[in-house]
């Protein structure tokens, strides 16, 4: 009797078992138990300054931009400040986004809940996120909170507020963050937008003013209610990682006026340093943690220049280098204009859209960063490698690489033409010009030049592994760099025919003005070499400058850049 209740024991017991492996194994996890990597992996941020976005400055005439966002590529809409502004102490007409007088409610002046909520929701519904920016440290002096919980401030020794100490933000209070009632009223009221508008994430505005405890809190509460948010420290500092935040701002690289890119277009600095400062980057911060970087921001434009101003002929190439480097590129509203002026930060001011090149250049490269794997961010994207060269201090070439996805981009960072010999084999294999479509291929010992601030991005045309064998030279058409480059009066110029093709050699100018006929004729295949003695074809020295050799052959069709300096 008792061996026949024991084993009626353990067959029950057996059941439950079997019924919790099913559970467990067999029914799916829910899809918010994933986090933000499982959506963020291949994507930029864009920051709305939405009061100057359109002449109405609401969330309704903003949406009509959204179609255009989609197709721009752009991934994480990052709304400045949405709530009312204070009115007691106002800077400007209008105040400031980041005086914020009731985080519970809507500014008025962009529109109701129901805006902001539908506005949500037809973002989502392009495939794109939202992330809200999160003003914690201070409130407006007319906030609700200063009647309710004055306690909660900061105040001198005859009890009044007081701005943030070591700021000049008059417009703004001192919260006191050693009052437990804060942080359950920030938290709570963060967690109120994750449930009422389905947001994303948020980005934390002066974050180092707030305690590490406070974060860490907030964002373990944060992450409960939703695991896959996203959080953005605007701080530059490694300690964010420990406490949850998922982005923080590269402000070494540029901000407020200054860093690597600034002392490189003021010719204090120059490529080696930001060798160095990526290095470092990837030292300091783990490859699960993003870093954020960019040329402009609503704080870079108002207070410090365009990027027109700050970086003059480089705003383009560090553009470039923002969208391309280990990181997630952010642009701020108006810079796929070509935006050139200041936005007031307290006043009406809206931006001057206008067909811009910036447009084609930041679509071509959001949308790369989507599909190739080698940009993706953090540890699912190809980590930088620096490609040595003769020239180091000016030439600027990495490769990034991803499993079958590789990424070779190479520039100018000094004003005038400049060029190198490309030294290890990290680059060598075949590419096509993500700009302009051409093919080329790179070996060992190939030579580049380039104007002033100038670039080239190049994605793998096919997998490669390294050095490219005589097998693989022997498959495909190749035109090689010319050497010596720069050169004069002579260069030699080489390329490898796969079969015996009908060839055409020509050299033309920057103009598209054709100089010289080199090659016309049917050859056999093989390794081929053609001098050209820098005359034209009438037999007259040509002046100095850069000059193009395409190579045509059959269906093929290539060109590369030389240097002729007299």
């Amino acid at each position: 009797m008792l061996k026949r209740k024991l084993s009626g024991n353990i067959l029950n017991f057996c059941k439950l078992f079997l019924l919790i492996l099913f559970v467990v194994v067999l029914i799916p996890t829910p899809s918010n138990s994933q986090d933000h990597e499982s959506w963020s992996y291949n994507l930029n941020i864009y920051e709305v300054n939405l009061r100057q976005y359109t002449a109405s400055g609401t969330f309704a005439e903003f949406a009509a931009h959204l179609n255009r966002l989609q197709d721009l590529g752009v991934g994480i809409v990052w709304f400045m400040p949405i709530h009312p502004i204070g009115v007691q102490n106002r800077l400007g007409s209008l105040g400031s986004y980041y005086s914020v007088r009731d985080y519970l409610d809507i500014n008025p002046e962009f529109g109701a809940l129901n805006d902001f909520k539908a506005l949500v929701d037809a973002i989502h519904a392009r495939g794109m996120y939202v992330i809200l920016d999160w003003v914690g440290n201070h409130t407006a002096w007319d906030n609700p909170l200063t009647k309710t919980h004055p306690e909660w401030y900061v105040t001198d020794s005859n009890g009044n507020f007081v701005p943030p100490f070591g700021t000049n933000w008059t417009d703004v209070i001192q919260l006191d963050y050693s009052k437990q009632g804060v942080w359950d009223y920030m938290i709570q009221a963060m967690t109120y937008w994750i449930d009422e508008a389905d947001i994303d994430g948020f980005r934390c505005d002066a974050v180092s003013f707030m305690p590490l405890d406070f974060w860490s809190a907030a964002i373990t509460t944060l992450k409960n209610v939703k695991p896959e948010i996203f959080m953005l420290a605007e701080d530059d500092g490694p300690q964010y990682q420990s406490v949850g935040f998922d982005m923080t701002y590269a402000w070494g690289l540029h901000g407020f006026g200054n860093g690597v890119l600034k002392r490189i277009t003021n010719g204090t600095s120059n490529a080696a340093e930001l060798d160095r400062y990526i290095t470092n980057e990837l030292n300091s911060y783990s490859s699960n943690h993003y870093r954020m970087y960019f040329t402009s921001n609503h704080d870079e434009n108002s207070w410090h220049g365009t990027v027109f101003e700050q970086f003059g002929d480089a705003a383009e190439p560090f553009a470039v280098l923002t969208a391309t480097m280990n990181g997630m590129p952010l642009i701020y509203s108006g810079q796929e204009a070509g935006l050139n002026k200041r936005l007031r930060f307290f006043d009406k001011d809206q931006i001057p859209w206008q067909p811009h090149p910036f447009a084609d250049m930041y679509s071509t490269l959001l949308q790369l960063k989507k599909e190739n794997k080698a940009l993706w961010n953090g540890s699912n994207g190809g980590q930088f490698q620096r490609v040595n060269t003769t020239n180091d201090q000016t030439i600027f070439a990495f490769v990034r690489e991803k499993e079958n996805d590789k990424i070779f981009a190479v520039f100018n960072f000094s004003p005038g033409y400049n060029g190198a010999t490309l030294l290890d084999t990290l680059f060598c294999g075949s590419y096509t010009d993500v700009f302009t479509n051409d093919t080329v291929s790179f070996y060992q010992g190939a030579s580049i030049t380039l104007p002033g601030w100038d670039y080239n991005i190049y994605q793998q045309a096919s997998p490669t592994t390294g050095i490219v064998d005589d097998f693989e030279m022997q498959q495909e058409f190749v035109l090689y760099q010319n050497y010596p480059n720069p050169f004069n009066p002579t260069t030699t110029i080489r390329y490898h025919l796969p079969k015996t093709s009908q060839v055409l050699l020509k050299i033309y100018n920057l103009l598209g003005e054709d100089v010289r006929t080199l090659m016309s004729e049917k050859q056999s295949g093989g390794e081929k070499t053609v001098v050209w003695d820098g005359k034209d074809r009438f037999g007259r020295d040509v002046d100095s400058g850069i000059y193009l050799y395409r190579l045509k052959v059959d269906n093929y069709c290539t060109s590369r850049r030389m240097l002729l300096l007299r």
